[in-house]
């Protein structure tokens, strides 16, 4: 399913219980210096990750101050974020002239303590060529450095390298529990796109070998990927990212089942094996 871009107006773009992809929440927040917004969401732990401006995070008194180092954009500087344990009272507090902050969360029935994750806590994976146009660079916030701490939430940038190119290939999926094949993880997306009028396309083949759909993405364009391969695309002359959750149904570590009609591209992609082992 694809959200196009709107003004969300600080209200959940996937809420609890979401028809689609009912283990996903997100949210974007977009504050002005010195506004607040109060977050709690029950039976979620969820992910506070600013995609620019600088904010001052209090999670049930538990303060972690000047969160978020980027200015113009998303690739202005590197990310950074703080966990917040399910049903948690989070205050948001702006800090710069502005704020945009990504609200990412997991379906989970646990309280476990929050944390802060910055600098040398950001896991980066680089893989892929430009021979086989698929560069690109993962900066995991939640990923396996974080394993012990997080219930079943999945946080991660993802950067194509260059301009142009293809991202989440070889097609793959991970829509049903059947270790050790596969995990059930539902996905949310949120694109953003330099210059920010470029564009993509983002595949959903529900079926090997079957037609499937694409949808145009566009800055700031969210989509849900509840079933199926899904691969995505940036047009030529453009750089394209996008905020990746991921919430796990049984565990958080992500089990890919590769598309099997696409399975020996595995072998010409430089690193995928190792980008596979990140998502912990």
């Amino acid at each position: 399913m694809h959200i196009p871009p709107h003004d969300n107006q600080n209200k959940a773009i996937v809420d609890v219980d979401h028809p689609l992809v009912p283990l996903n929440y997100f949210n974007i927040v977009k504050l002005q210096r010195g506004e607040s917004f109060d977050s709690q969401v029950a039976g979620y732990e969820t992910c506070i990750v600013p995609a620019t401006g600088t904010v001052d995070v209090d999670v049930d008194g538990a303060r972690y101050p000047a969160l978020g180092n980027r200015g113009v954009d998303v690739w202005d500087g590197e990310p950074e974020g703080v966990y917040v344990p399910v049903g948690a009272k989070v205050r948001l507090t702006c800090v710069s002239d502005s704020a945009e902050v990504f609200i990412a969360g997991a379906k989970y029935d646990k309280v476990l303590e929050p944390f802060e994750v910055r600098g040398d806590g950001i896991d980066l994976v680089q893989y892929g060529s430009d021979d086989t146009k698929t560069h690109r660079k993962i900066k995991h916030i939640l990923g396996a450095e974080h394993h012990d701490k997080v219930g079943r939430l999945l946080v991660s940038e993802l950067f194509t390298v260059g301009q142009g190119g293809w991202s989440g290939f070889p097609s793959h999926k991970h829509d049903t529990d059947r270790l050790p094949e596969e995990t059930r993880h539902d996905e949310t997306y949120n694109f953003r796109f330099r210059p920010n009028y470029g564009s993509g396309m983002q595949m959903l083949q529900r079926e090997d070998n079957k037609p499937g759909d694409a949808y145009h993405v566009m800055d700031g364009s969210t989509m849900l990927i509840d079933k199926g391969y899904h691969p995505c695309a940036v047009l030529p002359g453009y750089e394209m990212y996008y905020f990746t959750i991921l919430g796990g149904e049984s565990q958080r570590s992500l089990k890919q089942y590769f598309q099997p009609t696409h399975e020996e591209q595995l072998h010409t992609i430089p690193g995928i094996m190792d980008m596979v082992a990140k998502f912990k």
